[in-house]
């Protein structure tokens, strides 16, 4: 079902597409057609047509002579990923420390706690959801538009590998511990702490994604 929203139908399907291809819902080289989708959603041919457009233009599905091929995130192009955030992100967390504001460390602070609560619970999509809102909020107070630009698309393309992390209580706990470690740096204003903070969870993180790469091929 799709929800009323202050964006087009398009936006909408275009959006529960992405989501679900980056979630894992459709693997690399499954098929998606229009009229199935159609189906599926119970809305006309026009904005779904619109949407795989986008999917298209945004290399997330490629035409094939069956339909839109998906090409999702493969474990290469994460680790292309991963490598581009270690370095991009880490400044974005050095120039948050730099011009974060008190009530913006008071939210941050907020949202590790609800992660740590969640991740006690064993509540995986929850802490999944802090994870997000925790980067994004670092991304938008660092003072720069562009590092929200940059880094918010890719963070959302390693969805499926964040899912199965935060599954896993121990690791779930390791994450929470990491942010721990960032937001000590930030509300310190410390931008080198908070770099190497940022880098090493990026590192530890990529690190649990090339774990559970092996672990499905064996």
């Amino acid at each position: 079902m799709i929800l009323n929203r202050p964006v087009s139908l398009a936006d909408q399907i275009y959006e529960r597409l992405e989501n679900d291809i980056y979630a894992g819902v459709y693997k690399r080289g499954d098929i998606l057609t229009e009229p199935a989708v159609c189906e599926m959603l119970g809305v006309s041919r026009t904005p779904v047509h619109e949407a795989f457009t986008r999917l298209k233009y945004d290399h997330i599905v490629e035409e094939s002579s069956k339909g839109a091929m998906v090409l999702g995130v493969s474990d290469e192009d994460a680790a292309i990923i991963y490598s581009i955030r270690r370095e991009v992100e880490s400044n974005a967390t050095a120039a948050c420390a730099r011009n974060i504001t008190d009530e913006q460390i008071a939210e941050l602070a907020e949202i590790v706690d609800l992660q740590s609560y969640y991740a006690e619970k064993n509540n995986s999509e929850k802490v999944r959801e802090c994870d997000s809102d925790f980067h994004q909020k670092i991304y938008k107070y660092s003072g720069s538009a562009i590092y929200f630009d940059v880094l918010e698309p890719l963070h959302k393309k390693l969805q499926k590998y964040r899912e199965v992390s935060v599954s896993d209580k121990g690791r779930a706990y390791l994450s929470v511990e990491e942010h721990k470690a960032i937001l000590k740096a930030i509300k310190a204003r410390d931008d080198k702490a908070a770099f190497d903070a940022m880098h090493k969870h990026i590192c530890a993180a990529e690190k649990r994604m090339k774990q559970q790469s092996k672990e499905r091929k064996e």
